[in-house]
């Protein structure tokens, strides 16, 4: 991952400092949430609230239910500045937001388009640096959408100029690309309960409505408060446009309902604004089979040749080489792991399952990441690469299946959602170990810490995808197998 790593300012005090703590607070706050009912639509917007997860949490938790089982290649994420005066929107264009439970990448190819735009829109990455209307989001989306990059904004200005040329800019840099878009905001603050009520459910009608201009002309009257009704009424113009005809108001409190203390509170809502879900397949390209990921054997020693380069050169303490020219379908957006092997023993596993960069640079990242940060293994010495192997998994498209005879052992691999939880496992582990398909299943609902029988649950989803999988020795320069 190249770029600025943005260091956490609020783990330890807004939401809690050790991974452990803060994934399970977040799982227990999405579990709290009943799971939505299938409807053919999907999210293209949310509202969430931006306070410590104590005070509203839980808010924000019924907003991200809401994606779970969704998948994305990237998240927009609007918030607004408390701390920075300055003119426009800042982008945060590289590098990427780190929390306790890992760094949420930047999508820099989405970012630059987004700049590309111009007007108010600007690199101000420094102005990001002590906000917490954007951070505390991220932690929900490394839960939800795992793996999945963003684009941090940060309105300086929140007038409706502003506002509806940044959802253009969005909206135009969103061609080809499924995009979740993302409003921080807060409500009313500081005002007695009733009144906070009063004020707050006004704001809410306009959310309602997908009213975005009168959210914005009632905020500038004081006819209601948000902190961030700039970035609510950024989402819900770009979301229109992106063919979000629903809206729906999931959750509503304040501060008074978790303190007691009702003279003084801040309102918290959180809503979605969803579309008829899309019945596109992207991995539908010519000349490519349902299973492939028309990689030639050129294709595969080049992304071979990358996994060894990267690992050495991390050993070694040296920047990696320039790539040479690259195919088309090595730039093309794909899921992948990247698995090593010691003596025949796993020795580190890191993928992404969603197709969120260039096959080349998933497969860099994964290399330096299976190598050095699984967390079931210490990191990989000089001295066992003689002994290691090298194999790569490059992913077909997730696909939803209600009829679990639909899996073929040997040919698919299967990733199980339920509430906060997911697990996935790889094609090649079912023939490995000799499961038969209920085995398989059975092992994927223990990867996600599910009971293994929950696969038979009506509540638990259940998706399948194909892979490519092709490997040799760590050293070997020509042998693909």
């Amino acid at each position: 991952m190249k770029g600025e790593i943005r260091r956490s300012v609020l783990a330890g005090s807004w939401y809690p400092g050790n991974a452990k703590t803060l994934r399970a607070d977040v799982e227990s706050y999405l579990r709290s949430v009943p799971e939505p009912k299938s409807t053919g639509r999907e999210p293209v917007g949310l509202i969430a609230p931006h306070a410590g997860y104590m005070y509203s949490g839980q808010v924000a938790a019924h907003a991200y239910r809401q994606v779970t089982g969704h998948f994305y290649d990237a998240v927009v994420l609007i918030g607004p500045s408390h701390r920075s005066a300055f003119a426009g929107v800042s982008v945060y264009a590289h590098g990427g937001y780190e929390t306790p439970l890992g760094v949420m990448p930047v999508d820099e190819e989405l970012a630059a388009d987004i700049l590309a735009e111009g007007g108010a829109i600007q690199l101000l990455p420094q102005v990001q640096l002590s906000e917490h209307s954007l951070e505390i989001q991220v932690p929900f989306l490394q839960v939800v959408l795992e793996g999945v990059p963003f684009v941090p904004l940060m309105m300086g200005d929140q007038d409706e100029a502003t506002c509806e040329s940044l959802a253009a800019a969005i909206v135009r840099a969103a061609s080809g690309r499924k995009l979740l878009l993302v409003g921080s905001s807060d409500l009313s603050h500081f005002h007695p309960y009733d009144r906070a009520v009063q004020l707050d459910g006004r704001a809410i009608k306009h959310f309602e409505k997908m009213d975005a201009r009168g959210l914005l002309k009632d905020l500038g009257r004081g006819h209601c408060e948000a902190c961030g009704g700039g970035p609510a009424a950024a989402v819900i113009f770009a979301s229109k446009a992106l063919g979000a005809d629903r809206a729906a108001i999931l959750n509503y409190a304040n501060s008074g309902d978790v303190t007691g203390d009702r003279d003084s509170v801040v309102g918290y809502a959180s809503a979605v604004f969803d579309r008829p879900a899309s019945k596109t397949d992207s991995s539908e390209k010519p000349g490519r089979g349902k299973d492939g990921a028309g990689l030639t054997l050129k294709d595969k020693k080049t992304l071979l040749d990358i996994v060894r380069t990267t690992i050495e050169c991390r050993l070694q303490s040296r920047p990696c080489p320039e790539r040479p020219a690259l195919s088309d379908v090595l730039k093309e957006r794909r899921g992948a792991f990247v698995t090593l092997k010691k003596a025949g023993m796993l020795r580190g596993c890191i993928g992404y399952i969603q197709a969120v960069k260039p096959l080349h640079e998933t497969v860099e990242e994964m290399a330096e990441a299976a190598a050095f940060r699984d967390p079931r293994f210490s990191p990989v010495r000089k001295n066992e690469l003689q002994q290691m192997s090298v194999e790569i998994s490059v992913l077909t498209p997730l696909r939803e299946i209600h009829d679990v005879s639909e899996i073929e052992v040997g040919r698919h691999g299967i990733y199980i959602i339920r509430g906060g939880s997911s697990g996935l496992l790889l094609p090649q582990v079912a023939v490995e170990y000799g499961w038969d398909r209920e085995t398989f299943l059975s092992e994927t609902c223990h990867k996600a810490g599910l009971p293994t029988n929950a696969w038979r649950e009506r509540q638990t989803r259940i998706l399948i995808f194909s892979a490519e999988i092709f490997g040799r020795e760590f050293w070997d320069a020509e042998d693909v197998v």
